[in-house]
């Protein structure tokens, strides 16, 4: 009998479909866990049971690969925090307070990346895109902030003291709290502050991390 995931272009739509799912979910566990550089498209095959050819054909290359995988978390994160704005929005009557726009903003990704979260290696994924992303990657990186402009508009509209450009700013450095908070990245901290930092509560890091970025945007 023929492994149905074996990639042959004559497989029913559902044999390539799930050929397709195989391809992208082993690309994005062993790219989280070992890095872009140091997994091939031999190893995503053998970790997804397929044919050496599948990568090719679904995606045309490993870097589109990588493109596809990065565009749909990173999509998928953004709606997240989208829906979490449009809900602290519909709770204060249109106008939400700072702490709820930076919780938008700040939760969904920090929940993600706990070790028991069904998106942990997405997460991974994520971090290891900041670094080690194709130049592809990293455009999107420099210049989509589509996703940071509704955050903008909503904290200018909660402080609408605060010039624009300071507003733009104060963003940008809280931004940067998002990017070093990782929980592989605790241990540095902890020996720094000599066993007081140790945090394995998601929220309580999370409650951590809105008072200073909530301190920051009213001071």
């Amino acid at each position: 009998m023929t492994d149905p995931l074996l990639q042959d272009p004559h497989d029913s739509d559902e044999a390539q479909a799930a050929t397709k799912a195989a391809v992208f979910n082993a690309a994005e566990r062993l790219f989280a866990l070992h890095g872009f550089q140091n997994v091939s498209v031999r190893d995503i095959t053998a970790e997804a049971g397929v044919n050496l050819a599948s990568v090719n054909y679904h995606f045309g290359s490993k870097d589109a690969l990588l493109f596809e995988i990065f565009r749909r978390r990173t999509s998928e994160l953004n709606r997240e925090r989208a829906r979490m704005l449009h809900e602290a929005t519909a709770r204060h009557a249109g106008s939400p307070p700072v702490r709820d726009i930076l919780e938008a903003y700040f939760g969904p990704p920090l929940r993600w990346g706990t070790p028991d979260h069904d998106r942990r290696v997405s997460a991974q994924f994520i971090i290891r895109a900041r670094s080690e992303g194709t130049a592809e990657m990293r455009e999107v990186l420099r210049n989509d902030v589509s996703h940071l402009e509704r955050f903008a508009a909503a904290l200018m509209s909660a402080r609408p003291d605060l010039p624009k450009e300071d507003v733009y700013w104060r963003l940008h450095f809280v931004l940067g709290m998002v990017h070093n908070n990782r929980f592989a990245e605790f241990d540095r901290l902890h020996h720094l502050s000599g066993g007081l930092t140790r945090e394995g509560d998601t929220e309580a890091l999370l409650a951590r991390m809105l008072d200073f970025a909530e301190a920051g945007f009213m001071a």
